[in-house]
């Protein structure tokens, strides 16, 4: 058996990664048989980013006739080509999901210099960057320059220009199942926010807009499905309990025919992001019918009609209110949009 040409490398194999991972290498099995997958759990991306270079190096086969190595920027690629420099032949591909120049730290002391050093290192040593989305694209281009100005002296000069060479966008593919829609709208409207518990993707927005939605006696449901992490503990226990009735789901739903099944049901999909380069829930929310709301920055004015965007928590309530006050206007509105190919 011959040995593999491509290899493939996540240190985050989790969410949009590992869908893009596994779908990568489907696709290549399709035409080529030997594929090398290696891949970490996502786990404590921190340290991923720290050093799974150094694992990976480790791991790799010694013996390969590798043409092509792709991954994600959480790995430092220029460390890994440094550690095996028998990979340096390697046609290397980064695939950027997000950047670190721009996370929506909490105070100025929490950025850590190293993250966006260890991604623009790993541009310099890649032949090809990809990113999911003009947004991601720029965004990281744009910020090399004040980036940088936290090191007191000796500069690079001449970042983004070398990094825009060898870029390009292209947008995340999408897969999701065959579905047969079961909405009905004359049942209370059924929102879903699709999105990780934490503050980047504007946890405590959405739940603010749902207590207040409860206090003001509107006729809603709520799934909120996505992953929490290991330290949140019971942190909105609390708040499940407050909200009662209006809960569908509450938690991340291991089951991907489940998750499938609430979206073909639901009316609304929203999102609260802060931080947000593409959004794969929210797309997928969209090709199962869901009409999204989204914040009129980051990437979504890229991708959704302005229809589909809230420029305050205040207009999203109002939405919301409106929606849900006259399901059948939502009915109308979608029927509109898919007749009108205006999502597309």
């Amino acid at each position: 058996m011959s040995l593999p040409e491509v290899l493939l490398i996540e240190p985050f194999c989790g969410g949009s990664h590992k869908v893009l991972i596994d779908l990568i290498k489907s696709e290549l099995e399709k035409t080529t048989q030997a594929i090398c997958l290696v891949t970490m759990t996502a786990k404590k991306w921190h340290w991923r980013a720290r050093t799974s270079s150094l694992y990976l190096s480790e791991i790799i086969p010694k013996s390969h006739a590798f043409r092509v190595l792709f991954t994600s920027s959480v790995l430092n690629l220029a460390e890994l080509i440094a550690l095996r420099q028998d990979l340096s032949v390697c046609k290397k591909i980064v695939y950027f999901h997000e950047n670190q120049l721009v996370y929506p730290i909490r105070q100025k002391k929490d950025r850590d210099f190293q993250y966006g050093y260890n991604e623009t290192l790993t541009c310099l040593v890649a032949d090809l960057i990809i990113f999911n989305s003009q947004y991601n694209y720029n965004s990281f281009l744009n910020n090399l320059k004040a980036h940088f100005r936290l090191q007191p002296d000796y500069r690079p000069k001449g970042l983004k220009e070398k990094i825009a060479l060898k870029s390009e966008v292209l947008y995340f593919p999408i897969s999701i199942e065959n579905l047969s829609p079961r909405r009905n709208y004359n049942s209370p409207l059924h929102m879903v926010w699709p999105h990780r518990w934490e503050h980047d993707k504007g946890i405590d927005d959405i739940v603010d807009v749902l207590l207040r939605l409860k206090k003001e006696n509107v006729n809603f449901k709520i799934s909120m499905l996505g992953e929490q992490p290991s330290n949140l503990e019971d942190r909105y226990d609390s708040v499940r309990l407050e909200l009662g009735d209006h809960v569908i789901h509450w938690g991340f739903l291991p089951l991907r025919t489940d998750y499938v099944a609430v979206l073909a049901q639901a009316h609304l999909a929203i999102s609260t992001a802060i931080h947000e380069f593409f959004g794969v829930s929210m797309m997928e929310c969209l090709i199962s019918g869901c009409y999204p709301l989204c914040p009129n920055r980051l990437v979504y004015p890229e991708l959704y009609p302005k229809e589909c965007l809230y420029e305050s928590q205040e207009e999203l309530f109002g939405t919301i209110v409106r929606f849900a006050s006259n399901m059948h206007l939502l009915e109308q509105i979608l029927y509109f949009h898919n007749k009108a190919d205006i999502f597309w």
